[in-house]
């Protein structure tokens, strides 16, 4: 549930759910005809205990990249924690209006809803979308779920899911929507997480490998990268090509 927000910005809930809810600037506060519209959802359940910190630090340098990037005008963030609940960090805002380095700490406990969590990412990237498009805006979106587990708390299911995507792109005037899920530490549960992205008909999945700074490194500028070409490619009525890791 998003927090009491400054005037700049609305509190959505979304479509079809007592449960979820989501933040984003108002659309009159905008002065680009076109964004893309980018989420980072991060797990913060119990077994991130002990990297918790740098998956934070991971989180603020790519929004410092986004920055740099020629299409930082055109893009927009949203940052969201996960365990068994969904917790928006901020919402919809453009990158000049977030300041990464007022980011709280992520607080490692409980249990996966990953799926709760994928979910919400997708329907409140839809819905907005769908909103700023009657606005004569271009919009497309780009999203990132990073866990180290499977989901073994959700109330929703895989299916559900996929239905949500399935209505993301049924919305024509609407650019596409990638959804890239990652998985770091998660080796033993690979099967599993690469199951899921068939399920719930996600766009791709990459295993990160183990925590180092290293590997970290590298997934902020995958995601960086991948967000700016998702940007580049609004217009053109097709999604960017797929990065490898």
């Amino acid at each position: 549930m998003p927090k009491m927000l400054d005037p700049t910005m609305d509190i959505h809930q979304l479509a079809g759910t007592g449960t979820f809810s989501f933040s984003a600037i108002r659309p009159d506060e905008l002065e680009a005809t076109e964004y893309t519209l980018a989420t980072v959802v991060v797990d913060e359940t119990g077994s991130v205990y002990g990297y918790e910190d740098q998956l934070l630090e991971m989180l603020k340098a790519v929004v410092q990249a986004c920055k740099k990037s020629p299409r930082a005008e055109n893009l927009m963030f949203r940052a969201v924690a996960f365990n068994d609940v969904t917790r928006e960090i901020h919402g919809f805002k453009p990158l000049d209006n977030v300041d990464q380095n007022r980011y709280a700490p992520l607080v490692p406990d409980r249990l996966t809803a990953l799926y709760d969590a994928t979910y919400e990412a997708v329907g409140a990237t839809s819905q907005y979308g769908a909103n700023l498009v009657n606005y004569d805006l271009d919009i497309n979106g780009i999203i990132f779920i990073i866990t180290d587990g499977y989901d073994n708390q959700s109330k929703l299911k895989a299916e559900n899911v996929a239905q949500k995507v399935k209505e993301a792109r049924k919305n024509e005037d609407m650019g596409p929507i990638t959804t890239i899920l990652i998985g770091i530490n998660a080796k033993e549960y690979k099967r599993q997480l690469e199951k899921f992205k068939t399920k719930a008909e996600l766009t791709q999945y990459i295993d990160a490998g183990d925590v180092t700074p290293e590997s970290l490194a590298k997934l902020g500028a995958f995601i960086s990268k991948s967000i700016s070409c998702q940007s580049q490619a609004l217009g053109s009525g097709g999604r960017s090509q797929l990065l490898s890791f």
